[in-house]
């Protein structure tokens, strides 16, 4: 007889990343996975060419260069960062440390948004948590709704602040009021993984809110704005205490050599964020407009991709057949619960041209 895992585990579906090719294909554009526009800042390849003759090396466990890079780039203080292979490494992470059962042996609770991040949920059973999801207004994170659902055994809350992959945003006065309205033993994380695409004077990331207290973590990820998505590095900003409860169990040398010193020259990389945040602005807002003149519904976005609802399953289905048969990859969210959206990247202007081409052309043919 074969082993049996915990029963929970077979509850969880397993990730589903963006697709990577199309069959035939001769080029492929890729907007899939949300992946920098540009790739990573130029520094990035020479710093990890010199590591050449060291990979046989272990890492620095407590990373204190990175770290200290870290918080010199967004004046925080180093002590209270942990970093991982990603920012999902660190909300496996959490929902270990603070998920589980209860002292009766019930499941403790966590909370997520219904069009959240599937990962929340995917670590959540993993840590033997009952995952609830409540109702989002507008495809936007609902406060209300989330303080309504909260009770005895909630022990852990997750939002995506912009989330993915709606892209939608609250404000800094609705995460405050979220934390105001939750127990204090309740851990709130804010997962800021599109923060660097962010341009707004209402927005913040979440470290005011951990500064505040004690039951509040900020994630972040060096694979979007900075393109390290395979090198596969991110981080976290939390009390004291939170920060000492991460590093008592994650792995050891859980950041590889490549991927440190690649993180300090990505953040090194003067005027990087700001000409990327300006191309994804100026794009996101074309992508937006000429889809919606097609007659596609974009939902408004912070982050650097749109939401393109299709409304019907059908439609979506059509177009992102037509979009593979162009060597266009976008993202389907049925799993999100969304089966009439594409979710789509915004890339390079050269890129972006062909997706609005072909997009334009789909909705333009007879039904």
């Amino acid at each position: 007889m074969a082993p049996l895992p915990r029963p929970e585990i077979l509850t969880i579906r397993a990730y589903t990343p963006g697709v990577s090719h199309v069959e035939g294909a001769n080029r492929v554009i890729k907007l899939s996975s949300n992946e920098g526009a540009f790739g990573p800042p130029p520094g990035v390849a020479p710093a990890v060419a010199a590591l050449t003759g060291q990979f046989h090396r272990y890492p620095d466990a407590d990373m204190p260069a990175l770290r200290d890079a870290i918080g010199n780039r967004f004046g925080l203080d180093p002590a209270r960062i942990v970093c991982g292979a990603g920012s999902d490494d660190l909300i496996y992470l959490l929902c270990l440390i603070y998920g589980g059962a209860l002292p009766d042996g019930s499941p403790t609770e966590l909370i997520m948004t219904a069009h959240g991040f599937s990962m929340y949920d995917i670590a959540g059973r993993l840590a033997g948590c009952r995952v609830v999801k409540v109702p989002e207004r507008e495809l936007t994170t609902d406060v209300d709704a989330i303080l309504a659902a909260v009770t005895p055994a909630t022990r852990l809350v997750f939002i995506a602040n912009p989330n993915n992959p709606t892209g939608t945003f609250i404000p800094s006065t609705e995460t405050a009021r979220l934390r105001r309205g939750l127990p204090e033993h309740v851990l709130l994380v804010l997962d800021a993984a599109y923060s660097e695409y962010v341009d707004r004077p209402d927005y913040e990331p979440g470290a005011a809110l951990v500064d505040a207290g004690d039951n509040t973590v900020m994630t972040r990820t060096f694979s979007k704005m900075f393109g390290l998505g395979g090198l596969r590095l991110g981080w976290a900003y939390a009390p004291a205490a939170i920060t000492e409860n991460l590093n008592r169990i994650r792995i050891p040398f859980n950041v590889s050599l490549a991927a440190h010193d690649a993180g300090i020259a990505a953040l090194a990389e003067r005027g990087w964020v700001e000409r990327c945040r300006a191309h994804n602005s100026a794009e996101r807002a074309r992508m937006t407009k000429t889809l919606h003149d097609a007659g596609i519904g974009v939902t408004p976005s912070e982050g650097n991709f749109v939401l393109a609802d299709f409304r019907s399953t059908a439609r979506a289905n059509g177009a992102d057949a037509y979009l593979r048969a162009r060597g266009v990859i976008v993202r389907s969210v049925a799993g999100y619960g969304l089966p009439h959206c594409l979710r789509i990247t915004v890339g390079t202007t050269e890129e972006n041209d062909c997706l609005i081409e072909a997009l334009t052309t789909f909705c333009a043919a007879p039904r």
